[in-house]
């Protein structure tokens, strides 16, 4: 029989919801960052393949990211029983990061 402690479940939840709070707070933040760093980066590299500086070979780039996502997918992870396990968390920490992603 399962020995559940609402307690400890509701202090999982919410320690999570804090952590996932702070997490989407800081996501939000960084991917900002990011964001605006690659499409500096593209436009610079667009502007210099203009000029005729550099030659990008995009169909060669996007040929290897469609290849790593092939090999990803063939990937056999039974990810629904760490799912299962660690449920209080996880939610928690999903709703935490939500809201701190969008208040971010």
């Amino acid at each position: 029989m399962l020995d559940i402690d609402p307690a400890v479940l509701g202090f999982e939840f919410g320690g999570g919801a804090a952590i996932g709070g702070v997490m989407g707070f800081a996501a939000k933040k960084i991917a900002k960052l990011v964001a605006v760093l690659v499409g500096v980066q593209l436009m610079f590299f667009r502007y210099l393949e203009s000029q005729g500086i550099i030659v990008v070979d995009w169909s060669r780039l996007s040929a290897g990211l469609l290849e790593t996502q092939a090999r990803a997918q063939d990937v056999d992870v039974h990810w629904i029983q760490s799912v299962l396990s660690t449920l209080s968390m996880g939610a928690g920490f999903t709703g935490g990061f939500l809201i701190g992603f969008k208040r971010g």
